[in-house]
């Protein structure tokens, strides 16, 4: 089973570079023909590359080492440089050293050197002068740079689905697209966010992230707590999923609001849409024209369990995408297709 990663502490050194060649030309009649060891290669460099097919952590290693280079050879020879070590992550990959961030790789090809390789060794030629016609002189590779880097891994799904434990986003997210999260009858049964892909008869893609349950406090790190509010960051609209069958459920969103606020100021007035589930029980229907007279925001009334009113979200959803999209080709920017 390969599991949803998003941490990863990674040791990275870049390759070693070669030593300096030691010879001297010789050949029939020209016996002192001079020093001609050539200069070593340089490391190969350790490079962090984000890719859209990647959707975790889970295959980066703990310890990456760049190539080495080769050692300097006679008649001027140069040692080759060690090859470059490409690791590939996910898009929306965070790199850190010592709690600062250093990179954030948020285009599909962006590159950060994690590692630089080593510089190569002088030859004894490269000693050669006026004074010292024979130089013996020669210099060893330089070791190349080590770091330990902390990689985060914040989700750039379109869409995110928030509300509390059990109220019912896994289920909607297996209604909506092909992904698989569990579902079960008890809190937190998700503990790790899961990616669906909505496909649309224009071969449009809609990325839809199912958020853990958030918890009242989560933005002081109770319940998963920050672990997972980070992951809704880069959603550019939210889908609130609301649990129509309890009292009061317009209390839920309040909740949600306030939590997205606390964590981040600004975070719950992005786009959004309010999805108020299990409307096949009969306190939901109740409940539902209460909680459209109490907020502002649409409601969509569906129920995940049975598939009623699906069409409805597939509709707005798309609204949402179209209108992200025109939103960042009028900046100049590139919007993130899936």
């Amino acid at each position: 089973t390969r599991y949803f990663v998003d941490h990863r502490k990674v040791r990275v050194v870049g390759g070693q570079g070669g030593g300096g060649g030691h010879s001297f030309y010789s050949e029939p009649r020209k016996i002192f023909g001079g020093p001609d060891g050539g200069n070593g290669g340089d490391g190969g460099h350790v490079i962090l590359k984000a890719d859209r097919q990647m959707k975790s952590l889970s295959s980066v290693l703990p310890f990456y080492q760049g190539f080495h280079g080769e050692k300097g050879g006679s008649k001027n020879c140069y040692g080759a440089n060690g090859a470059y070590i490409y690791v590939k992550v996910p898009v929306g990959t965070l790199v850190k050293e010592d709690g600062k961030v250093v990179a954030d790789l948020t285009q599909h090809g962006e590159e950060y050197v994690a590692a630089y390789g080593g510089a190569g060794g002088k030859g004894n030629r490269f000693f050669l002068s006026n004074e010292n016609r024979a130089p013996t002189l020669f210099t060893p590779g330089e070791p190349g740079q080590e770091r330990i880097l902390h990689l985060e891994l914040k989700t750039t799904a379109h869409a995110g689905l928030v509300g509390f434990p059990n109220a019912g986003k896994s289920s909607l997210l297996r209604a909506i697209s092909n992904a698989r999260p569990a579902v079960a009858a008890y809190p937190f049964t998700t503990l790790n966010p899961h990616v669906g892909v909505v496909h649309y008869q224009d071969y449009e893609q809609v990325a839809v992230a199912d958020i853990p349950g958030l918890i009242k406090g989560a933005h002081q790190n109770k319940g998963l707590g920050m672990a997972f509010l980070r992951h809704i960051e880069r959603c550019r609209f939210l889908l609130y999923v609301v649990d129509l069958s309890v009292s009061q459920p317009w209390i839920q969103l309040q909740d949600l609001k306030y939590e997205l606020e606390q964590y981040k100021k600004g975070l719950s007035e992005r786009p959004c849409v309010v999805i108020g589930n299990k409307i096949d029980l009969a306190q939901s229907r109740i409940n539902l024209p209460l909680l459209k007279e109490q907020i502002d925001d649409r409601v969509i009334a569906l129920s995940a369990l049975t598939g009623d009113n699906l069409e409805e979200l597939f509709l707005h959803l798309r609204e949402l995408y179209d209108t992200y999209v025109k939103t960042e080709q009028s900046l100049g920017q590139s919007p993130v297709k899936w």
